[in-house]
């Protein structure tokens, strides 16, 4: 295989992963970003499989998940934590002087 056809591939895959990362760390700002590619996409006078590619994304970011939709993306939908748990605060004490030889107080 040849050598810029293996950093192609390695660049593709390191360019995935960071969009990857990108939405689930930023997932509004990764809505817009695609949203913006879209619209540039989706214009009069460009080809036909850039605008296709255009309205791709702009339906599947329409079908994109809310709060309502059980998706589980946020792990924000989960069951709710039951009423009667009993919630117990934390309490830090002061731990004794510790002994330092015939010298320490």
């Amino acid at each position: 295989m040849s050598v810029w056809l293996q950093v192609t591939v390695v660049a593709a895959i390191v360019v995935w992963a960071a969009w990857s990362a990108f939405g689930r760390l930023a997932p509004r700002l990764h809505r817009r970003g695609l949203a913006a590619l879209a619209a540039r996409l989706d214009r009069p006078g460009r080809a036909a499989a850039w605008r296709r590619l255009g309205r791709r994304l702009r339906r599947e970011r329409a079908q994109g998940g809310s709060c309502g939709d059980g998706c589980g993306s946020c792990a924000s939908c989960g069951p709710a934590r039951p009423a009667d748990a009993e919630v117990q605060p934390l309490v830090f004490r002061r731990r004794p002087p510790v002994s330092r030889g015939r010298g320490a107080p």
